[in-house]
């Protein structure tokens, strides 16, 4: 298939990037050729590698690249393991398939979840390479080694190169994973090397394809107008004027889901044309009329004080220690605070678009989805096929942040395709993905603690309320999930003889989702907010305060009460609540940051994803206008493969967290979303953002842990620890609308 590309001047891109019919229009990117050809390699040692006759070396990735690397870092690992020359390396994008392991490119799980299937993929190569060497030369295996792209057998000088030795590489028994040696982190060429990534040239330069590139022959393009009120069915429609637009060849209807929508199609009248443009504006002249929604009542401000109110009643306790009432009546004084963190969109630069062809009772796809294993769950559920009829080809992602794991929009595709009997591809604009998200929760929390005579906390009680992410999948669901608890609320890592963490209910009226480091984000925020005014009212330095209240280092071992503790899905044993850990980021971020020397400055630090971040924002305030010379990051990630990468992820998430803090906001009036687009769902520009992000990530040999959220929680709460400390002015809801 060809590969000729439109170039589009940066003016010519700038001028079209808000309109998304008009740069679908100027895209002349075709589908990626077919994905992971490594299957009809020489030889597959593994399904994460093939090699070739020719010395060629094929690297399957298959996880999502959506900025974070992750394409050119776990290739990395098996590269180097197996001790290949990386300019003779070819990375394929995997399509979806569950030989793979997990594809779902989400939780900050990609290197501490595949790092060691990396490891034993180029080990065991290597190790058959080695060994097909000695058999050829008739010497003991343990005098050839490997040693860039050819096995070297030093005593006699000869050598040989890996495609040399394929055919009877691939004769030799397979070593048992138990028998592999692994390189020793001093023999590493890549691991721990920032190599350039192999996808920034064509991203840079306009070549590489993403989902809204996409194409295939003969295909057409759908538009589809939703009900403005979640849950709203077509009550009937007019189409008549939608059909005279030029371009527009037909309309169709999507039934809506029944629930839970897990990640069913919205429904509503789509509008199908020979261009997205034509459907768009076929779209904007229909006329719908939807079914009354029980959603339609839904609003804002009064659904913020219905959760409040719940927040200040004794709820469902999800982890006990000690006595808190007891505590509390017995305290020299007592301080409380509420905080309220609102509903969140994902907003990222690539609205959500896809391809898909319904052909001969199968469904091809080609979508800028983070799990392409969900999308052939959800079509395959939809359209009543098995998971194996559907193909899921995996473009490059402009943006994720968790919106497109959710596979609704690739369904939307999938089904279209099978009622016109033609590909199609759907693609959102700007203002459906705002109006039509899988929203982060909007949450409110309440705190309390009894102080002893300086001000340090004997007890602690806090509750946390919002619509859970359970809803997605049982549309009954009241309560927060384990693993929503278990994100800084359950887990409370402080030396407090008396705790008790209690989540309340409450109903969804939007779709809710998982945004970038998900409930982490209003708890870290309640609860490093709530530590900042324990230490004011005590009047002690804050870096001080904190680390009093983490205590000694230690290893917790967390016991909620009538759940799970989530811990990432990982034994407490593996990764353990290191405050130890904690103890090293405050203290570095600290002095890195320059702490004591200025007034205006905050401290939060925060465990999530197994990591450990700590974060400290200096603001400036002049006229009301917020700016942000500096955030300073201390990171414990444990192992890490590309230390630029660890880098440019907590430098996203620094412009992300204060995005968060000073602009996110979705509301609703009459179970309508206000926000549409970049105007009034703000995220912050150049001159919004922090000026500078220094990142100091501390080296360790500790097991790997996540790098792409963990950036996000300490943000929002530094930011307004910091504005209270050169204000005076006391932050507790966000966004931070006035100072």
């Amino acid at each position: 298939m060809s590969t000729n590309v439109t170039i589009v001047s940066r003016r010519g891109f700038l001028e079209n990037v808000f309109s998304a019919g008009a740069l679908i229009l100027g895209a002349q990117l075709p589908i990626p050729a077919e994905a992971a050809k490594v299957d009809s390699a020489a030889w597959n040692p593994s399904v994460y590698l093939g090699l070739e006759k020719d010395g060629s070396v094929i690297i399957v990735t298959h996880r999502s690249e959506m900025g974070t690397g992750i394409r050119s870092v776990l290739p990395m690992v098996l590269a180097d393991e197996l001790d290949a020359d990386w300019s003779r390396v070819k990375i394929e994008q995997a399509i979806g398939d569950a030989k793979y392991g997990s594809q779902n490119t989400d939780g900050s799980c990609s290197i501490r979840d595949f790092l060691e299937a990396m490891h034993v993929a180029g080990a065991t190569a290597r190790t058959m390479l080695e060994a097909a060497a000695a058999k050829q030369w008739n010497v003991p295996a343990s005098e050839c080694k490997a040693s860039n792209h050819q096995i070297v057998h030093s005593k006699s000088n000869r050598k040989a190169g890996f495609g040399e030795l394929v055919a009877l590489a691939a004769k030799q028994p397979k070593p048992d994973p138990k028998s592999l040696q692994f390189k020793s982190p001093d023999q590493y060429k890549y691991i721990g090397k920032n190599l350039p990534m192999i996808d920034s040239e064509d991203i840079v330069t306009g070549k590489g394809t993403f989902g809204m590139d996409a194409k295939v022959p003969g295909m057409v393009y759908a538009s589809i107008e939703r009900s403005p009120v979640f849950g709203g069915k077509v009550k009937k429609f007019d189409d008549a004027e939608a059909r005279k637009t030029k371009g527009v060849l037909q309309v169709e209807t999507l039934d809506a889901f029944k629930p839970p929508h897990v990640f069913q199609q919205l429904g509503g009248v789509a509008v199908i044309a020979n261009n997205t443009w034509a459907a768009m504006q076929g779209r904007k002249k229909l006329k719908v009329d939807w079914e009354q929604s029980p959603h339609a009542a839904y609003e804002s401000q009064a659904y913020k004080r219905s959760l409040q109110e719940t927040a200040r009643k004794p709820q469902k306790a999800v982890r006990i220690i000690g006595d808190v009432d007891k505590a509390l009546a017995s305290a020299a004084k007592t301080h409380e605070a509420e905080y309220y963190v609102p509903l969140l969109a994902h907003a990222s630069m690539e609205p959500p678009a896809s391809v898909a062809e319904f052909k001969d009772g199968k469904v091809t796809a080609w979508a800028a989805t983070q799990n392409p294993q969900a999308v052939q769950e959800a079509v395959a559920g939809a359209m009543g096929l098995k998971k194996e009829d559907v193909t899921c080809h995996v473009t490059l992602l402009g943006g994720g942040f968790g919106r497109k794991s959710k596979p609704d929009y690739v369904v939307e595709a999938a089904m279209l395709s099978k009622k016109v009997g033609k590909p199609v591809k759907v693609v959102w604009s700007r203002e459906e993905d705002i109006r039509f998200d899988y929203y982060h929760a909007c949450a409110a929390m309440y705190m309390k603690a009894g102080l002893d005579a300086k001000g340090k906390p004997t007890s602690w009680l806090h509750r946390s309320v919002f619509p859970s992410i359970g809803t997605t999948f049982d549309h009954t669901a009241r309560y927060a999930m384990d693993l929503e608890m278990g994100m800084g609320w359950n887990d409370l890592p402080y030396d407090i003889p008396n705790h008790r963490a209690e989540n309340g209910p409450a109903e969804n009226h939007v779709r809710i989702g998982w945004l970038r480091s998900v409930a982490h984000i209003y708890h870290a925020f309640a609860i490093h907010s709530f530590v900042d005014e324990l230490a004011a009212a005590a009047n002690r330095d804050r870096v001080e305060y904190l680390l009093d209240l983490i205590g000694p280092g230690r290893k917790l071992n967390i016991q909620p009460e009538g759940m799970k503790y989530w811990n990432n899905d990982q034994p407490q044993e593996k990764y353990p609540v290191d405050t130890a850990r904690l103890r090293r980021v405050i203290e570095l971020a600290a002095e890195k940051s320059g702490w004591g020397k200025k007034k205006n400055l905050g401290i939060a630090a925060h465990r999530s994803f197994l990591s450990y971040i700590a974060a400290v924002a200096e603001v400036e305030v002049e006229n009301g206008k917020i700016r942000i010379p500096r955030i300073t990051y201390a990171v414990d990630a444990g192992t890490t493969i590309h230390p630029d990468r660890v880098k440019s992820q907590f430098e996203g998430a620094s412009v992300f967290g204060t995005s968060i803090a000073l602009f996110g906001e979705i509301t609703a009036r009459d179970g309508k979303i206000v926000q549409s687009n970049y105007h009034d769902y703000k995220v912050a520009r150049i001159h919004e953002a922090p000026i500078e992000t220094q990142v100091h990530v501390i080296p360790s040999r500790e097991l790997p842990a996540g790098v792409g959220e963990p950036g996000v929680p300490p943000i929002p709460p530094a930011i307004a620890n910091a504005l209270f400390a050169a204000t005076g002015k006391r932050v507790r809801d966000l966004p931070i609308k006035s100072v």
